[in-house]
């Protein structure tokens, strides 16, 4: 995994060095926040087998170029997985830096490739033509702006969870998840005709003439800002109902996570003068279980229970009928824990709330055992 507090660290002396005008040259931003960087991911910079500083990328009639950095790993033979090329800090990282770049990922066999000025790291990935960089990232991170989604997403260059199919995968993820992002974030604001179209054909069955369009367009434009707001308003007054109520049920709760999974989980979240704060991710995650077995079981009979380890989402507010744990309080890791008829608990890694669809088939199954 990614040193959580590592990067706390150097997003730290990064703002401080920032401040105090300290690297003035690619060299200093390398050895100041690029080789910190690299070591945060796991690696050891001090070993060039894993970390070849320098390496050679020969492109055409081009002898002797050099990338900054690359990282070796050992089933791939000695070759590299990730390229990395430096700039100063100052340095805009703009289409002639990247084109540097592209240039020596062709001519080897990594599929990752970063682009960096110490502050700001831009990750590239060949997921249109084979060995051909992207001309965009698919993951640009601000070292000084870090949150826990993008610790998350490191996780995947991270040495001892690195799996290149699970890379590539991961960055395909990213890219068209980052592109439908910018198209809803564009449409908000002015949605396309496209857009308004595909809408107005779901309320409206007569012809669509220009006319007609344009006047859908503002209301397009009025239904897509209502319905964000609506769930932001309704997301955060769940979570201030849990808050306000969790303090006079956490006896209770503590007691019925001792009857039901034994010593050891009920050490972990008895600790005492500490308080119950239920977040808004852990609404989030609650509410979309909930959604996922809505096919299975009435909602009204799902209901949560937020401990100061886990969430616990049950069938009839019964701790005996667990449908899922969510493990969502730790910044830099997640799990989603599903239990067996024996109530014996397998966590599952996931990078952000919207993960636990995945394990959407066993959800329903855990519903379903309760009421056959």
């Amino acid at each position: 995994m990614v040193s959580r507090s590592s990067l706390e660290v150097l997003a730290t002396r990064a703002g401080q060095f920032l401040d105090q005008n300290n690297l003035a040259t690619e060299e200093a931003a390398k050895h100041a926040l690029v080789l910190p960087f690299i070591q945060a991911l796991g690696y050891d910079v001090f070993d060039p087998r894993e970390v070849v500083p320098e390496y050679t990328a020969d492109f055409g009639i081009r002898q002797g170029e050099k990338v900054d950095y690359a990282i070796v790993r050992e089933e791939n033979d000695s070759e590299p997985a990730v390229l990395i090329e430096c700039k100063k800090v100052d340095d805009p990282l703009d289409v002639r830096t990247a084109g540097q770049l592209s240039r020596y990922f062709s001519q080897t066999s990594a599929h990752i490739g970063i682009l960096t000025n110490g502050i700001v790291y831009k990750f590239f990935s060949d997921l249109d033509a084979e060995n051909v960089m992207d001309t965009t990232p698919f993951l640009e991170i601000n070292i000084t702006k870090l949150d826990t989604r993008e610790i998350n997403a490191l996780n995947h260059f991270a040495k001892h969870s690195f799996d290149i199919d699970e890379a590539r995968s991961a960055a395909s993820n990213m890219k068209h998840i980052n592109g439908m992002k910018t198209y809803l974030a564009q449409v908000y604001s002015q949605p396309d005709s496209d857009f308004v179209r595909l809408l107005a054909r779901k309320v409206y069955s007569g012809l669509i003439t220009q006319a007609r369009l344009e006047h859908f367009e503002g209301l397009v434009r009025l239904a897509f800002q209502g319905f964000v707001n609506d769930r932001i308003n309704s997301t955060l007054q769940r979570a201030s109902d849990i808050a306000n109520t969790a303090a006079d049920t956490e006896d209770a709760h503590s007691s019925s996570e001792s009857d039901a999974t034994g010593c050891d989980e009920h050490e972990e979240n008895t600790g005492e003068g500490k308080s119950i704060v239920t977040t808004v991710e852990e609404v989030q995650g609650y509410e979309l279980v909930k959604t996922i077995v809505s096919n299975v079981v009435d909602v009204s009979r799902v209901a949560m229970r937020d401990t100061q380890s886990y969430c616990g989402v049950l069938l009839d507010d019964n701790n005996r009928k667990p449908i899922c744990r969510l493990w969502l309080n730790r910044a830099s890791v997640k799990y989603l824990g599903l239990l067996d008829e024996n109530r014996k608990e397998t966590r599952h890694l996931i990078e952000s709330v919207d993960d636990i669809s995945k394990f959407a088939e066993d959800l329903r199954l855990a519903a379903r055992r309760y009421i056959e």
